[in-house]
């Protein structure tokens, strides 16, 4: 059986550690500082999101390609009506000896999904009812209507289950000078058979977090197996790098990359003269940047295609080539300088990296173009617009839609579309909650408050010979798989 690490064993394994070899152990640089991987947050951090899916097991977790796979559930059934979802759990014993119960499980996803209110995440899980043990293994929840995504939902790494008995894994970690050691327990401590030959099968997961460019540096010179944690504002790091040593891997996720109006003042106290900036960007010219094929901007605020989309809402100003939307931002911006007999500047939050200085240069000449001065704030504070930039944690309208609840992104909002969305979780049919979400979105649009640019790009640098690692919507690469555990 194998046992969480000794303090001398950590310290071997931290001298001894190379990604040039096959030694057992897998080392990983997450490009961030100490709070990217060690928050606590209600809403985690993406760094601290893989630790404590390693660590903490919720009902059901996501695998490398991003499929919900069971986890403290080992089966699962949805009625007809897909308002209830019915779990087994494993039956194992917890690190303090006591047995693991529904109740038990129960109570503490109870509790967890309590203290999510108030955030983003506390709004998607909303159509929640219920969670009780029915018996002595089997939990069911009730929901108040359908929801296609729900399971990709629950596998989020913040509902995984706290047990005051101790975490039940699929991993435990030792933390030492800012390198998180992480172990696979064995398939008998997770309620599965024992399997012959253990240690001898799976590795060691090592993670620190480190600066972009050392980070990219480490993996060019052979001392780390992988990247993680990758973003369009440290992607020149990788393309720059040295590739012969391993492989660029781009997530086409899903999500938010566009820009706040941060203080809708001045110019920009106008929803026209917000929609102006909007129609100006040159979209496709941000990605060819980059080289990123495949990447494509949008003008809408909800991902193409997302259930709970019924296709009423489409890309804006279809009817208009490039040039006409750019001479009718000229026009409005004309009109107000006229009025105001001053100049419009406007400023924007991008955070630090190389590619942030070409997503600049590149917003700074569509505005120009228009006859706006774009400057760069040193901090968000001092910013009119920035930058947001997020992966969606399930497929659906509402995740895009609850982003922008004023409960959480004032002055970002609008309380219509709120109350458009608070008025889907009890539609009498999915139709029916698709038009509330198709309506809310076009309400959001509207206001302008929100500039979108396309879908989040998220990068890792992957060496060759590494296993458990797979591109997918989530942008999500979690450390059980990179164990080469096989159960």
């Amino acid at each position: 059986m194998r046992r969480a690490p000794s303090l001398l064993l950590i310290a071997a394994l931290l001298a001894s550690c190379s990604g040039a070899d096959d030694d057992g152990v897998v080392e990983i640089a997450y490009l961030g500082d100490a709070a990217t991987l060690y928050s606590a947050d209600r809403e985690l951090s993406p760094g601290a999101a893989l630790m404590r899916s390693a660590q903490r097991q919720g009902l059901v977790r996501f695998n490398e390609q991003g499929e919900v796979v069971p986890a403290l559930a080992e089966r699962w059934i949805v009625t007809d009506d897909g308002t209830s979802y019915i779990f087994r759990i494993r039956e194992f014993d917890l690190p303090d000896g006591s047995r693991l119960t529904a109740r038990a499980v129960a109570t503490e996803l109870g509790r967890t999904v309590s203290q999510a209110e108030g955030t983003s995440l506390g709004l998607d899980l909303a159509k929640i009812v219920d969670i009780r043990a029915m018996t002595g293994r089997v939990i069911e929840i009730r929901l108040r209507s359908p929801m296609p995504g729900f399971l990709s939902l629950l596998a989020q790494p913040e509902l995984g289950v706290a047990l005051r008995e101790g975490d039940a894994g699929p991993m435990r970690a030792q933390v030492s000078d800012g390198t998180a050691i992480l172990e696979v327990l064995p398939p008998e401590e997770r309620g599965l058979p024992e399997q012959d030959d253990w240690d001898e099968l799976v590795s060691t997961v090592l993670i620190r977090p480190l600066a972009p460019r050392d980070a990219a540096r480490a993996f060019a010179q052979g001392e780390v197996d992988m990247l993680l944690g990758g973003r369009l504002e440290t992607l020149p790091l990788a393309i720059t790098g040295a590739l012969s040593r391993g492989t660029v891997r781009l997530d086409s996720a899903i999500g938010l990359y566009g820009l706040d109006v941060a203080r809708p003042e001045g110019f920009l106290a106008s929803a026209t003269n917000r929609e102006a900036i909007a129609m100006a960007i040159d979209r496709p010219a941000l990605a060819q940047q980059f080289n990123l094929g495949g990447w494509a901007g949008s003008s809408r605020i909800v991902a193409a295609g997302m259930p709970g989309d019924d296709g009423t809402v489409t890309e804006r100003w279809q009817a208009l080539s490039f040039e006409q939307r750019r001479a009718r931002s000229s026009a409005t911006v004309q009109r107000w300088r006229d009025a105001t007999g001053t100049e419009p500047q406007l400023s924007v939050f991008l955070p630090r990296g190389p590619g942030s200085t070409y997503i600049f240069r590149a917003l700074e000449r569509d505005m120009a173009a228009i006859g706006i001065q774009l400057t760069r704030a040193e901090t968000e504070h001092d910013a009119d617009l920035r930058l947001r930039d997020r992966v969606a944690r399930y497929p659906g309208a509402r995740w895009f839609l609850n982003q922008f609840n004023c409960e959480v992104s004032a002055p970002v909002c609008s309380q219509d579309a709120d109350f458009l969305v608070q008025l889907s979780l009890d539609a009498a049919n999915p139709a029916e909650e698709a038009s509330y979400l198709s309506e809310a979105e076009q309400t959001l649009t509207a206001t302008n408050l929100y500039i979108p640019l396309g879908s989040p790009i998220r990068w890792s640098q992957v060496r060759a010979g590494v296993e458990g690692f797979s591109e997918n919507a989530y942008a999500f690469h979690p450390l059980f798989p990179l164990s080469r555990a096989p159960i």
